[in-house]
């Protein structure tokens, strides 16, 4: 089964981009794998995330979903969601403009107060091959991609969003694939990130790079710093 990863610019507010990106995915892919928070960007203001964020039972969600109706590849990508009073950062499943499933982030960061942790390990299928969610800071713990494992996944797929203040993103460029190295060998599964990529503003910066790791551990496809690109790896 192929599958795409993208490391691409952050689409703050700015949907209708967001959406492009997502209906421009590779046609001859079966999962396209897109960053975390990417519908809306990492908002992480409470104000700002309530105002922007998606009940995915909602007409506006649907909205969303027509317009990635004529996709072809399953697409994975992160959004912020909100259900009843909580907000979550979620991943979701969607294919041919259909929602399949979600995961919401297990393992938040101090900044991330505003949303509440999610507590389930879904595991998806696709044309016999299972696979699983992790976001991000998750892939610090092995309880998720072992969970994972034990249920018989192939790969995990980890939207990212490692936008930083330049100090502790020079600080994590190495560590981020390090870990996620780690994560691979221990669980025997491939590990594939997508990521944004390049400054929001003169603050913040994210280098990527993402990358797709084999079940021993092996950088088997990347994209390099700092550029738009994807990485296409077959599991």
């Amino acid at each position: 089964m192929h599958v795409a990863a993208y490391q691409v610019p952050e689409y703050r507010l700015d949907l209708d981009a967001a959406l492009r990106q997502l209906t421009a995915a590779l046609p001859d892919t079966a999962i396209a794998c897109f960053p975390e928070a990417f519908l809306q960007g990492y908002l992480t203001s409470p104000t700002a995330a309530r105002a922007h964020a998606f009940d995915l039972q909602s007409a506006d969600f649907s909205e969303v979903l027509e317009r990635l109706a004529g996709v072809e590849p399953t697409l994975v990508f992160g959004l912020i969601e909100r259900d009843r009073d909580r907000l979550y950062n979620t991943a979701v499943v969607v294919r041919a403009g259909r929602l399949v499933g979600r995961y919401r982030k297990r393992h938040l960061l101090p900044g991330e107060a505003i949303f509440s942790a999610g507590d389930s390990d879904p595991v998806f299928e696709l044309d016999g091959t299972l696979f699983g969610i992790n976001i991000c800071f998750d892939l610090q713990f092995p309880d998720g991609v072992a969970a994972l494992a034990a249920q018989g996944v192939s790969a995990v797929l980890c939207p990212c969003n490692n936008m930083m203040r330049p100090a502790v993103a020079t600080e994590y460029r190495e560590l981020h694939q390090q870990m996620r190295q780690r994560r691979a060998r221990e669980a025997g599964v491939w590990v594939i990130s997508a990521d944004v990529t390049g400054p929001t503003d003169a603050d913040r910066v994210c280098y990527g790079p993402i990358s797709a790791i084999d079940p021993s551990g092996e950088v088997v496809a990347q994209v390099p710093e700092l550029t738009e690109g994807r990485i296409v790896v077959v599991v």
